[in-house]
């Protein structure tokens, strides 16, 4: 057999297709069993650089946290520190308050010496002094101690009738200066009966009223209406003497000419 026999015999290149589709499959079959071994490796190498990054950070907070704790102790010490030194210095004003209360209990609890002196009250002078008489005497014998009036009642009696005497002529004095008068200022609407009433005879009327204490003003004639004018005057009046009762009463008698008397104004002065 010759070697074109042989060629004609060999069918590899007409199955060639085949054959690269084969050796095709054959790589992908190879390279997918390395790829996941790779895959595999790398997630672990990943995983332990995050477990390494994690305990990084946690070590770094863990150090912080004991450095903000390290100083708020340190602060809180320093805090206590000085609590307990103004408590140590307000114990000490304590005890010293306590020392002083001692001693001045002790002073008043012991029983009162002898008198040896007596003094007399002050007696007020009426130029608003006062002068203090002071006597000094030596101790005498029991029996001769019932004899002194303690109480000092005739310089007693002089302070009083001296009060007295003084709250009298306070009185007198306050009754000579004149008080304040209160006084006030009505203004006073008087009306007529018709357009027919004099108004000069009603004015006049008007202005015969006098009492203590009232003194008439300004008057002038503001129109009603229908040819009717009222009569507008003013006085001033002490309030403890007239009032505006007795104003309209002593000037609604003129029945001739008035018909009524109305308050239109009244100020305090």
């Amino acid at each position: 057999m010759g070697s074109v026999d042989f060629l004609t015999q060999e069918k590899i290149w007409f199955d060639k297709p085949r054959f690269d589709e084969a050796e095709r499959r054959f790589y992908e079959r190879s390279d997918g069993s390395s790829q996941p071994a790779q895959d595999a490796g790398a997630n672990t190498i990943l995983q332990d650089i995050a477990r390494a990054r994690e305990n990084i950070q946690k070590s770094l907070a863990g150090t912080i946290s004991s450095a903000a704790d390290q100083g708020e102790i340190i602060c809180r010490i320093k805090s206590l520190e000085l609590e307990n030194h103004s408590l140590h210095k307000v114990v000490e004003d304590l005890r010293a308050a306590l020392s002083k209360l001692d001693c001045r209990v002790s002073v008043l609890e012991k029983p009162p010496a002898a008198v040896t002196t007596a003094t007399t009250p002050a007696v007020p002078y009426t130029n608003g002094k006062t002068a203090q008489q002071k006597t000094s005497a030596p101790v005498k014998d029991d029996e001769e101690d019932d004899d002194i009036d303690l109480f000092g009642s005739d310089d007693d009696d002089e302070a009083e009738q001296l009060k007295e005497q003084r709250l009298k002529e306070y009185a007198e004095k306050k009754a000579k200066k004149p008080g304040i008068i209160a006084k006030s200022s009505i203004l006073l609407d008087v009306k007529p009966w018709d357009d027919e009433t004099d108004m000069v005879k009603l004015e006049e009327c008007v202005r015969s009223v006098a009492a203590d204490g009232l003194l008439w003003g300004m008057s002038k004639l503001v129109p009603v209406g229908y040819g009717i004018k009222k009569l507008q005057i003013s006085c001033v009046v002490e309030d403890d003497k007239v009032g505006t009762d007795i104003l309209e009463e002593e000037i609604t008698k003129f029945e001739d000419y008035i018909q009524s008397v109305d308050v239109a104004a009244f100020n305090k002065i």
